[in-house]
């Protein structure tokens, strides 16, 4: 059975015309637009009905990745996205019930959305960035394989999985190099990786895998501390961007070595990809994310101050939710 939201989506993308990724990117993009509008002019009138649907618009731009990480089976980013949407509703009711009375913590968190998913786009959007970004990644995974002598793999030639169609080598695509025209595959831009005599690894490695999403993600929650000096900013930057490389490297480098190596591991019908990309690797990246955390609340307590009052609201809405619903459903349980 297929998500109805989605398939709402992507039918009036198909009425229009529109590929489903694209309509998915128009989506953002007007999310994160309005909540610009929101972030910058904190001050104006009714600004906060451009924040609501602001709000939506992401969670629901979110939300549709999440029928991909089903038919992928990846349990983490599945419960992610599929909370982004409601997350959107409840943050969307926030900015309606406060109104032009926006709370720091909200304005921090509509900054974070905006510096993160901007330069996203840009990267996603702009080709030769796109392609730089996986490139280096291929690159410095193939590096560390080799130092730590893991084995002897390359990076074979660039391709492009271009959408309704099958992948070719980034040498014969004629679309243009600073700005993403046409539709892109699932894979995007991608490096197949293979041993030193050109035999190929079950491997290849996309946008995704370069951690440019964590990235981004500390880069919004520390630029957008506005109260905070540059100061303290930068070196909160300085720490956690170079920190957040070096451990997806490391993940990858794992990630390659253990697929190759034991080839015909399994556990309950999980082989060994599956295991050390949707299991393993998430564990470990979210606890490393934790522990990053916390040194940056540390370096930045306003930082920590405004995860707090964020999240006291929305479990204020989920606990008023539930309380509704037991009341509908078990009116004698609640006086």
């Amino acid at each position: 059975m297929r998500d109805p939201v989605g398939m709402f989506v992507y039918s009036v993308a198909s009425s229009f015309g529109i590929a489903n990724i694209t309509m998915q990117l128009i989506i953002g993009g007007i999310g994160v637009g309005l909540l610009s509008i929101g972030f910058y002019k904190k001050n104006g009138k009714s600004i906060y009905i451009f924040s609501a649907i602001g709000w939506i618009l992401v969670g629901l731009f979110f939300y549709l990745y999440s029928e991909h990480y089903v038919e992928i089976e990846d349990p983490v980013l599945i419960l992610m996205t599929a909370a982004a949407l409601p997350c959107g509703v409840m943050l969307a009711l926030w900015e309606i019930d406060v109104k032009e009375n926006i709370p720091e913590p909200l304005l921090w968190l509509k900054g974070c959305v905006v510096w993160s998913m901007i330069p996203y786009y840009l990267i996603y959007s702009i080709p030769i960035l796109n392609m730089a970004f996986v490139y280096t990644t291929a690159i410095s995974t193939e590096v560390v394989l080799e130092f730590v002598g893991l084995g002897s793999y390359q990076s074979a030639s660039m391709r492009i999985d271009l959408y309704g169609s099958s992948d070719i080598p980034v040498s014969e695509w004629k679309g243009n190099r600073w700005i993403l025209s046409e539709p892109l595959g699932e894979a995007g831009f991608f490096v197949p990786m293979e041993k030193a005599d050109g035999t190929p690894v079950s491997i290849i490695f996309i946008l995704a895998c370069s951690a440019l999403q964590s990235m981004i993600i500390f880069v919004g929650a520390i630029v957008s501390l506005s109260s905070v000096s540059w100061k303290r900013r930068l070196r909160a930057l300085i720490i956690s961007i170079p920190t957040i490389y070096l451990l997806n490297v490391f993940r990858n480098v794992g990630i390659v070595w253990l697929t190759d190596t034991y080839v015909h591991w399994s556990l309950y019908g999980v082989d060994m990809f599956n295991f050390t990309h949707s299991y393993a690797a998430k564990v470990i990246s979210l606890f490393a994310m934790f522990l990053m955390a916390i040194v940056l609340f540390d370096l930045l307590p306003e930082l920590h101050k405004n995860v707090i009052k964020v999240m006291d609201p929305i479990i204020k809405i989920i606990d008023n939710i539930t309380k509704f619903i037991t009341k509908l459903f078990y009116p004698n349980k609640i006086k």
